[in-house]
């Protein structure tokens, strides 16, 4: 199995491409070593992708057949990695692939001149990772259940092998949503969920932040400190349904730069956060029924910002330092 090949590896493995989540890679890790699938649960943009991409960097470089040419190649790890996004519109054909019944009468309905591969071909001893595998239909669920129950599936009324050997790694968020298939227990007995959450501390998120966002001018660490301190305080608002992301601290920090460009600065000041909150935010929160009614996103995060402004009144004027309140 080609978790064999890798279970060196994993017990070496730190998970550099992600800051902190140290529980999160801990359970990852541990269900891997065991060869169970696992299913990833934590809200958008906390590295679940990232996660997966980097078990994928561990596959050894393989010989394989290629499903479309049929002819032998040497694979990545990497190249391994296949990426299905879950979505009510997606089928089975989609995911399994399908067979074209004017070739299967000619040359059989189990040949491979009548079959077309999904996705799941692409991902033999590699990894296939399913995101939002909750917002797949049912009928879909239950063919992937098979899958990786079986090694089997129905096809247009045929029973088709499936010899694969790949690593399943799926993800959803944990709050239910719209457009969302409930998944059901027969389906989730054969996972490990992994829990993955927000940046474990404010200096894990600053060292995100300015890792995968982009530098355009001098953003001052004590402000940067102060506006993702405001951001992880909205994510425990209790007037929120959706929360700020860590994409959101990273578009923040992206935009305060180039609002202070724009605006003649060369060094972000609490000003420019002000001004572009709103683009940043506004489309990323929503507010529970009891709140939305009096008060628009737009409205909830200007107050907010202005609340956190008296309590830091030095951030006004440009500086300041919230270090002493947090050791404190």
């Amino acid at each position: 199995m080609i978790i064999d090949d890798i279970r060196g590896s994993l017990l070496k493995e730190s998970f550099s491409d992600i800051i902190g989540q140290s529980l999160a890679k801990s359970q990852l890790k541990g269900a891997l070593i065991s060869g169970r699938h696992v299913l990833i649960v934590g809200n958008p943009g906390v590295g679940k992708t990232t996660l997966a991409r980097n078990v994928a960097k561990l596959l050894p470089i393989v010989e394989r057949v290629d499903p479309i040419t049929k002819k032998k190649k040497k694979v990545s790890g990497v190249d391994r990695f296949v990426r299905v996004q879950g979505s009510p519109d997606l089928n089975v054909e989609d995911l399994l692939g399908d067979i074209d019944p004017v070739k299967a009468l000619k040359f059989g309905p189990k040949s491979l001149e009548a079959f077309t591969p999904g996705k799941i071909f692409f991902a033999d001893r590699g990894v296939l990772f399913f995101d939002e595998v909750n917002r797949a239909p049912e009928k879909l669920q239950n063919a992937l259940l098979q899958v990786l129950s079986e090694g089997k599936a129905t096809l247009g009324g045929y029973t088709v092998d499936f010899p694969l050997d790949f690593i399943f790694i799926g993800t959803m968020n944990p709050s239910e949503s719209a457009a969302v298939e409930p998944l059901g227990d027969v389906f989730l007995d054969r996972f490990d969920i992994v829990h993955a959450g927000y940046p474990d501390s404010l200096s894990d998120e600053v060292l995100i932040v300015k890792t995968k966002g982009r530098k355009i001018l001098d953003f001052p660490e004590k402000l940067l400190e102060s506006v993702l301190l405001f951001l992880r305080l909205l994510r425990e608002s209790k007037e929120l349904d959706k929360k700020p992301s860590v994409r959101a601290s990273i578009g923040v920090y992206e935009r305060a730069q180039s609002q202070a460009l724009i605006s003649g600065r060369k060094s972000v000041s609490a000003d420019d956060i002000r001004a572009i909150l709103a683009s940043v935010l506004s489309h990323r929160i929503s507010l529970k029924p009891a709140f939305k009614f009096s008060l628009s996103p737009e409205q909830f995060l200007k107050k907010k910002f202005d609340e956190f402004l008296e309590e830091h009144e030095e951030l006004a004027s440009g500086g300041g330092s919230i270090r002493r309140e947090l050791e404190g």
